[in-house]
């Protein structure tokens, strides 16, 4: 008889027996060792089976960092749920269409955020709110959990069943799901916990919303490894460092503007520093001025990646930084890259062109997006599915990776995928609005932020600052424009593209990134 699968959900009970005793979940309200979060998450995983929602059902997650999210996290991964956890600052209509576009079964927030769910009414089976103060008609989480078993369910589950979906942006029109198998997530937790370095001892400090891949890119290894995750709400950089030093954190992943908010905050020399062991900024490109001082301030270094939802990842270790600064590093061992040229070739190191992988971890797909998948993905003569990242980048004749053009529009927000089709789509409802433009601009706070560039109707009376604050008013916060800037026209070309790259260039020309 063959061993079980080793996939996460077998990965948490064999830590809650082996490891019991050891920290597992650190938050505001609890300090949770291995045994308990294992136990909590066997009895999430029995309550969600006996609703009708376990194997290859998808649950909702609207819920604030804390250790009810965590619990919920693993439980619906125990339960052989497909776990579709909510960037909850996204506006309410944004997420009903997340929520819809899944078709889950269940959902599970936040008493602050519960309230935005209303209208998920009958047709979702199981409602429960936790932290007290929801609709009526839901359940009390803690009531509801502490109802259930606390034997592991052991659901039969595979490496090609779904683990979860990640909506990496907050979309105003029909959102994109990204779908990951529980292969893909046990061996994602693998290559990550080599290239970022963590081991049973890990102290992983999570100030990302676990909504967030970025905050999964960080968890999974710690769990893989049976370290200890210690998650706050959200990021405040003298917490930060409050926390480095009294939890003694041994690892952490950050956005760019987080850790350019810690190195300048001004108690930064006051706290100590000495447990940190591997640091990871992703995200977005990190100032070179800004990883020079990390470097500087903190002797573990920096470990930069470079990736997607979807599946593409570098890294660039910090022994391997001096010289390379604007590199963004070699693939995950065992995975290949590749540079595609426009017409469909490999080409060779040193030429630009889009970024692609040849990836173990590369997402199964859309969810329920056939064209969108196929559209993702390039077969070469050899019938290998290369992931497509949309980014232009260049490889050194050292085998070092280079990004030398961002994705077309992404718009990366203080970590946060901003699309611009969707700023656009609700600009052009306004009456008065007969063309528009959104493109990132810098921002010192976020990194980036968008950029309305508008044309109105003939005799239209409107002005910059009353069409600011009508998009806004029906954008979720992280989508919301920085300024409006009325234009007598756009530039297209003979095919009617709007030409974002001229348009774009101004504002970037003396931005100083590192990359490239």
């Amino acid at each position: 008889m063959s061993a079980p699968v080793p996939i996460l959900p077998r990965v948490f009970s064999l830590h809650g027996r082996w490891r019991g005793r050891s920290p597992a979940l650190i938050t505001d309200e609890e300090r949770l060792d291995w045994g308990t979060l294992d136990q909590r998450a066997n009895r999430v995983a029995n309550g969600l089976i006996a609703a009708g929602c376990g194997r290859g059902e998808r649950v909702g997650v609207v819920m604030s960092n804390g250790a009810a999210m965590a619990e919920v996290l693993f439980g619906a991964i125990k339960s052989g749920a497909i776990v579709a956890p909510l960037n909850t600052t996204i506006a309410d209509e944004a997420i009903g269409g997340m929520l819809a576009d899944a078709g889950v079964r269940a959902v599970i927030a936040t008493s602050e955020h519960a309230a935005r769910l209303v209208a998920c009414g009958s047709g979702v089976p199981l409602r429960v709110v936790a932290g007290g103060g929801g609709p009526a008609d839901w359940s009390d989480y803690h009531a509801w959990r502490d109802a259930q078993s606390p034997q592991d369910p052991e659901v039969p589950l595979g490496r090609d069943d779904l683990c979860n979906i990640i909506y990496s942006s907050g979309t105003t029109g029909q959102p994109k799901g990204i779908a990951h198998s529980h292969g893909c997530r046990i061996d994602t937790a693998y290559d990550l916990g080599i290239a970022l370095r963590h081991h049973s001892d890990a102290r992983t400090l999570v100030v990302t919303g676990l909504f967030s891949n970025i905050s999964w890119a960080s968890m999974l290894p710690t769990l893989l490894a049976g370290g200890a995750l210690v998650v706050r709400r959200g990021f405040e950089a003298r917490d930060v460092l409050a926390t480095i030093e009294r939890e003694r954190i041994t690892h952490l992943a950050m956005v760019p503007v987080q850790f350019q908010r810690v190195v300048e905050h001004p108690e930064f020399a006051r706290f100590d520093r000495s447990s940190m062991q591997g640091m990871m900024c992703c995200g977005a490109p990190l100032p070179l001025a800004v990883k020079q001082r990390v470097f500087e301030q903190f002797a573990c270094g920096l470990i930069e990646l470079y990736g997607s939802t979807e599946g593409v990842i570098t890294t660039l270790a910090p022994e391997e930084a001096p010289g390379r600064m604007g590199s963004v590093g070699k693939p995950l061992p065992g995975e290949d890259l590749a540079i595609l040229s426009e017409d469909g070739r490999i080409l060779p190191w040193g030429e630009p062109g889009e970024i692609i992988a040849l990836s173990r971890i590369a997402m199964v797909g859309y969810w329920g997006r056939p064209e969108a998948t196929a559209e993702a993905f390039w077969t070469d003569a050899r019938g290998r599915r290369w992931l497509r990242s949309g980014d232009i980048g260049r490889i050194d004749a050292e085998g070092y990776l280079y990004i030398t053009d961002r994705k077309k529009d992404l718009i990366i927000s203080g970590g946060q995928n901003v699309y611009p089709a969707d700023i656009e789509a609700v600009l052009m409802q306004h009456p008065a609005v007969a063309d528009c433009a959104v493109f990132g601009v810098p921002s010192a706070k976020w990194g980036e932020t968008p950029l309305a560039l508008v044309v109105l109707r003939a005799g239209a009376g409107e002005d910059a600052a009353s069409v600011k604050q009508w998009v806004n008013g029906r954008l979720g916060r992280q989508q919301r424009v920085h300024e409006v800037e009325l234009r007598p026209s756009l530039p297209r070309n003979a095919n009617g593209k709007l030409l974002k790259r001229e348009l774009r260039a101004p504002y970037w020309q003396a931005d100083q990134t590192g990359h490239g």
